[in-house]
């Protein structure tokens, strides 16, 4: 009987070692910053973020300001034959049925395209104005 207590008390405050070891906390204890200091503090290189909408607020009205621009500049944009259709208008949304809007049948590989009011020809796979109808 001796012999099954000694072994449940060892087994017991093994239990309980291994429960305060796992309760301690898991960060990097550093001289500079005691414990009770949260982490987040340190990081950043000691920047606060906090309470800076201002700042979100400015950013977001330069980069609001900047799309504007660039939509300004490829609305007069100058399209010319030969000229590399850009990327930004190569979506379906810019793409229109040559039969619904009086248009000459496009030739295989080859896709009308609505941008600013002009109807513009593009070769599929070059990707390069073939012509250019305004109406």
């Amino acid at each position: 009987m001796k012999k099954i207590l000694t072994i449940l008390a060892i087994s017991f405050s093994a239990l309980m070692a291994s429960s305060v070891t796992t309760a301690a906390p898991h960060e990097k204890h550093d001289k500079n910053r005691g414990w009770d200091q949260p982490r987040h503090q340190q990081s950043n290189n000691g920047r606060d973020f906090r309470g800076h909408d201002d700042d979100d607020d400015r950013m977001q009205d330069k980069r609001r300001g900047r799309e504007e621009q660039g939509v300004k500049r490829l609305q007069q944009h100058k399209w010319q034959t030969g000229y590399v259709m850009p990327q930004h208008y190569r979506g379906n949304g810019y793409k229109v049925d040559y039969k619904s809007h009086d248009l000459p049948k496009p030739s295989r590989n080859q896709q009308w395209y609505k941008i600013n009011n002009d109807y513009i020809l593009v070769d599929t796979d070059s990707n390069n104005i073939v012509r250019i109808q305004g109406f």
